[in-house]
C-alpha cells in the first residue's frame, strides 16, 4: 500500500524545526503573508510568467470535492511512495549507523587517525551535498511526471500544473541557495559537540581515541544521527509541492468516474 502523503503546513517547516531544536538556527515566525514572501523571491520575468499561469482559463475554477482517486492519481501516489522510500533508504542505510550497502557511505574516522584530523567537518559536508544531489535527481523527474498527469485532466488542473511549472523554475535558484546553508548550519552543531567532547576529555584527563567516537552515545554518533534527521526533514520539505499536486488530483470533481 502506498504511503500517505505528508501534511503540508504553511508555517514553520519540519526542516526549520529540526534545525532549531539542534540550536543551530533561530528563525522567528514571519509576519508577512506567503504571497508577500513569494513576491520577494520572484524577479520581473518570473512574475509575468506567474501572472499568466494564474490568469489562464479562469473558467476552470478549482473546487474541492469528495476524494475519488483516478487511475492517474493512484499511479502518482505509487510513484511518490516509491521515490520517497528509495531516498529514505539511501539516507538511512549509511554503512555505519545502519549496516548494508550504502549508496552514499557515511564518513567515519580512519584507523590511526589523529583527533585533530578526524574532527574535520569537510567529509560530512560532502556527504550532505551528495544526498542533496541524490534528492534533486530523484524528485525533479517525479514532479514533472505528476504535472504531466494533471495536464491530462480538467482545465483547472492544467492551470495548476502550469502554475507549479512556473514556480518550480522561478524558485529553483532560491531553493538551492537556501538549502545550501543547511550543511553550513550543521557544521556549527558538529563544532559544538566536538568542543563539548573535548571539555569532557580534559576534565577526565583521559587520552582521546577517535575510534570510540562512533560508539552509541558518543559525540560523533550523536551528530550523525542528527544529520540523518535533518536529511529526512529536508526530503519531506522537497516533496511537499508534489504532495500538494497529488492531493489536488485526488480531489478533482469526478475523479475516477470518467470525464
Amino acid at each position: 500500500m502506498a504511503q500517505g502523503l505528508p501534511r503540508t503546513r504553511f508555517n514553520r517547516s519540519g526542516l526549520v524545526r529540526v534545525l532549531a531544536e539542534l540550536a543551530v538556527t533561530d528563525v522567528p515566525e514571519s509576519k508577512q503573508s506567503s504571497a508577500e514572501r513569494l513576491g520577494q523571491w520572484l524577479n520581473f520575468t518570473d512574475a509575468l510568467a506567474l501572472f499568466s499561469a494564474l490568469n489562464a482559463d479562469k473558467a476552470g475554477a478549482f473546487e474541492l470535492g469528495s476524494v475519488a482517486r483516478s487511475p492517474e492519481s493512484a499511479a502518482a501516489r505509487t510513484a511518490f511512495a516509491r521515490v520517497r522510500a528509495a531516498v529514505v533508504e539511501s539516507i538511512t542505510t549509511d554503512g555505519a549507523l545502519k549496516s548494508g550497502k550504502a549508496r552514499v557511505e557515511l564518513p567515519t574516522p580512519a584507523p590511526q587517525a589523529s583527533a585533530e584530523g578526524a574532527a574535520d567537518f569537510a567529509p560530512y559536508h560532502r556527504y550532505y551535498l551528495a544526498h542533496q544531489r541524490d534528492m534533486s535527481a530523484s524528485i525533479g523527474p517525479l514532479r514533472g511526471s505528476v504535472r504531466a498527469a494533471l495536464n491530462g485532466h480538467s482545465r483547472a488542473l492544467k492551470r495548476l500544473a502550469a502554475l507549479d511549472g512556473v514556480l518550480d523554475q522561478a524558485l529553483a535558484a532560491r531553493e538551492r541557495e537556501l538549502l545550501a546553508t543547511v550543511p553550513v548550519l550543521l557544521a556549527r552543531r558538529f563544532e559544538h559537540l566536538y568542543k563539548a567532547h573535548q571539555a569532557k576529555q580534559a576534565e577526565a584527563q583521559t587520552e582521546d581515541d577517535p575510534q570510540r567516537w562512533m560508539q552509541p552515545g558518543a559525540w560523533l554518533a550523536v551528530f550523525c544521527g542528527e544529520m540523518r534527521a535533518v536529511l529526512l526533514a529536508e526530503l519531506d520539505l522537497r516533496l511537499q509541492p508534489i504532495a500538494g499536486l497529488i492531493a489536488a488530483l485526488d480531489h478533482e470533481p469526478g475523479a475516477g468516474s470518467g470525464r
